[in-house]
């Protein structure tokens, strides 16, 4: 191996858990654009929320994780290069709605070119307001987190009440956004905009605390494992 060789791959080696939790992070802003088309209901309220929360919190959970572990700048960094998966599945999904259906579908699925269509056929605003409430509060998110270590590291429990506050206060400025730019003017915006605040303040608090707990575990361990392979 020449020297050049070897400070190449010298210069692509990235710790095992930064590698997974970017692949993860990758998935779920795609994911999280798919899971948006149904609005579940939150039992036992009549409120509703767009069900990509799930994974929203998920990359809220992940650029936290690698904010703690990797540091404040990797972190935005991340969360400005999950644009491009997104921006390539809005484009192949574009696409995709393009091309004709072939006989066989049109035949075969009565109904199923009509309700891929409808389902995947947003409007501009929808596909528009996405990106920018993921920027904002994604990027909130891990500055509140950062600012809220201060000097220190923190142990577990401080760890899970920044991630929860963080989380809390990014995803209902993000709520406020997204619903706001995609859907005003189309209908009553009300009970779908209190019950995303609502679902994800509560979830921030009540599922954030343990899932970065948990991220930030996995990632060392993963880190040690490439380190130290049995």
């Amino acid at each position: 191996m020449t020297d050049a060789t070897a400070s190449g791959s010298a210069a692509i080696r990235m710790p095992l858990g930064l590698f997974v939790f970017t692949l993860l992070y990758g998935g779920m802003t795609v994911l999280a654009g798919v899971l948006a088309y149904k609005q579940s209901r939150l039992w036992p309220t009549d409120l509703a929320v767009e069900s990509g929360i799930f994974a929203f919190l998920l990359l809220v959970v992940i650029s936290s994780t690698i904010a703690q572990l990797y540091g404040k700048e990797l972190a935005n960094r991340i969360v400005w290069w999950g644009f491009l998966p997104l921006a390539f599945s809005i484009g192949l999904m574009t696409l995709v709605l393009a091309l004709p259906a072939s006989p066989e579908m049109i035949e075969g699925r009565p109904g199923a070119l009509e309700a891929f269509e409808m389902v995947h056929g947003q409007f501009w605003r929808v596909v528009a307001s996405g990106p920018v409430a993921y920027l904002v509060s994604l990027l909130l998110n891990v500055w509140i987190f950062d600012r809220l270590r201060g000097n220190g590291k923190g142990g577990t429990a401080g760890l899970m009440i920044r991630g929860a506050i963080a989380s809390a206060l990014s995803q209902a400025i993000d709520s406020v956004i997204f619903v706001t730019l995609a859907f005003y003017g189309e209908f009553d915006i009300t009970n779908l905009l209190i019950g995303q605040v609502l679902a994800k303040v509560a979830l921030s608090f009540l599922l954030v605390p343990f899932l970065i707990t948990g991220g930030v575990a996995a990632a060392r361990w993963l880190d040690a494992r490439a380190t130290h392979p049995r």
